[in-house]
């Protein structure tokens, strides 16, 4: 089964239809998304549960139960508190500069079932954690399973997909973290009611089972043609697994392409210090503004700590968990949205119209709390909710643009010879400004008060325009030809032009 499109020549693409085949193995690699998504939204809820304050964080709870002395701004401040959440993204960091070299050893599958394996095992110390040190060292495998996953994931659906579709697929990795995000927080609202540490044991252990799907799912995954080629050099057995994710015969021209990609992959040893030569300086500047430009529109505080910012506002701690389960179905929703349009509108209208949005709604969030939310007043119904419903626009203003859009555009822009340790980049990257936010986010929210939302603020209109300046248009270009959009841009030009007959003589372009 195939549904039937095809690509000329002259527009710059290859052949192909969106087959049947692509689509399943692409939903089961974008499992990885799901895990990634839970772990993500799980933490900011268990972390607002009283029995697991009061098991491994008692300084914290009677902060948060002492109503008059402490700031609402502060009762959750916390350094061993915030190490839980961010120990996840310390190891992930480390782990996918490792994963780098599993991912073109041994190809895009292995890597993900390394990253599952840590997974399981992660999830199930976090579940059974008797003390602070098994807790830590549960999400800290969590995290080298993250950063194997995150790692691999994106190149593999970038791979697999039509050039023509590749956003709306390689979108889908952003869904379903959405999905995952959600799942977590509603299963944070039903353990809530669990008032023994079962509650609490439910939510962190039950990162398992998505784990466990992706782990049986993996056995079955197909190699990408392009991993193929890379490994094994095998160009028969690259050429039908070609034609059967293309669903035509006539692939030569994309094969041409693959296998000319590959005779310069084999050249290079060390594509680490490879990436930092100026042909390359392009890539590598995105695979480092992207991921950390993305981390400091503040949407982490949104997905971290979502409860304990709703409860700093005045919401009980049901309602908080309620608003941020509300938070992932807005996400999910905003993401169909980036699908059915990233591909016809492109990547760099999303990226500023997204942008737009989310400054809007943080600079009034910012304006709201510093008239409203005091150190000790009680915030009136009226503006807790307002704050509430513009932090829904934020999050739909993400959903769209920079959320799917951080893990495309740096999945699809590096030729195959450094795409591995590209993506490594920017998954590190991503990891470290992730570690940075979640360690002093609190601390923040204890010291910039409502100042920290002027301060993201800040952050959203630099990176937009930056991505207006620096990020040409990506829609359509396939692959292993998406060099000639750097020779084309206005300022990139003037580094990767010096190679122009080089590249030409690589790509045919």
């Amino acid at each position: 089964m195939a549904v039937g499109f095809s690509v000329s020549n002259e527009s710059n693409q290859y052949k192909g239809r969106m087959t049947t085949f692509v689509i399943l193995s692409c939903l089961m690699a974008a499992m990885g998304g799901v895990i990634f998504g839970y772990d993500i939204g799980i933490s900011g809820g268990v972390t607002s549960m009283e029995p697991f304050l009061k098991k491994f964080f008692p300084d914290v709870y009677t902060r948060m139960k002492n109503k008059n002395k402490i700031s609402n701004y502060c009762k959750f401040d916390s350094h061993l508190l915030t190490l839980f959440t961010s120990s996840l993204y310390i190891a992930g960091l480390v782990a996918s500069l490792f994963a780098s070299t599993v991912t073109r050893a041994f190809g895009r599958k292995t890597s993900i079932m390394v990253g599952c394996a840590s997974f399981l095992v992660g999830s199930a110390l976090g579940g059974a954690a008797l003390n602070i040190y098994m807790l830590i060292i549960g999400r800290l495998l969590l995290g080298v399973g993250l950063g194997f996953t995150n790692q691999s994931i994106p190149l593999y659906l970038s791979e697999m997909s039509p050039s023509r579709y590749r956003g709306a697929i390689s979108n889908g990795f952003q869904l379903t973290v959405g999905i995952g995000y959600l799942c977590a927080t509603l299963v944070n609202f039903g353990t809530e009611k669990i008032k023994r540490d079962l509650g609490w044991r439910i939510s962190l252990s039950m990162a398992g089972i998505p784990a466990l799907i992706l782990s049986v799912g993996a056995f079955l995954l197909p190699e990408t043609p392009n991993s193929l080629i890379q490994r094994n050099n095998d160009h028969q057995k690259a050429k039908l697994m070609l034609q059967r994710v293309r669903g035509v015969t006539d692939i030569q021209e994309e094969l041409d392409d693959l296998i000319k990609a590959n005779e310069i992959s084999k050249t290079i040893q060390d594509p680490f210090k490879k990436i930092l030569g100026r042909k390359y300086r392009p890539q590598l500047v995105m695979a480092i503004a992207i991921p950390f430009f993305t981390q400091v529109t503040g949407i982490n505080v949104i997905a971290f700590y979502a409860p304990i910012l709703f409860r700093t506002i005045g919401f009980g701690e049901s309602a908080s968990l309620l608003s941020g389960a509300a938070t992932g179905v807005l996400g999910i929703s905003s993401n169909f949205i980036s699908m059915f349009t990233v591909d016809r509108f492109g990547r760099k209208v999303l990226f500023m119209v997204g942008g737009i949005q989310m400054l809007i709604s943080q600079v009034i969030i910012g304006g709201i709390m510093a008239a409203q939310v005091g150190d000790q007043n009680e915030v009136a119904n009226r503006y807790a909710y307002s704050i509430l419903v513009l932090i829904f626009v934020y999050v739909v203003g993400f959903g769209y643009s920079w959320g799917p859009l951080g893990w495309l555009v740096p999945s699809e822009i590096f030729p195959l010879e450094i795409r591995s340790a590209g993506q490594s980049i920017n998954i590190a990257v991503s990891f470290f400004f992730t570690c940075i936010i979640a360690q002093t986010f609190l601390s923040m929210l204890c010291h910039f008060k409502s100042g920290l939302f002027f301060f993201f603020g800040g952050w959203v209109i630099i990176m937009t325009l930056f991505m207006h300046l620096f990020l040409p248009e990506t829609k359509n270009v396939p692959m292993e030809t998406m060099d000639q959009v750097w020779r084309e841009h206005w300022f990139w030009k003037k580094f990767v032009g010096e190679n122009k007959e080089n590249n030409n003589s690589m790509y045919n372009a």
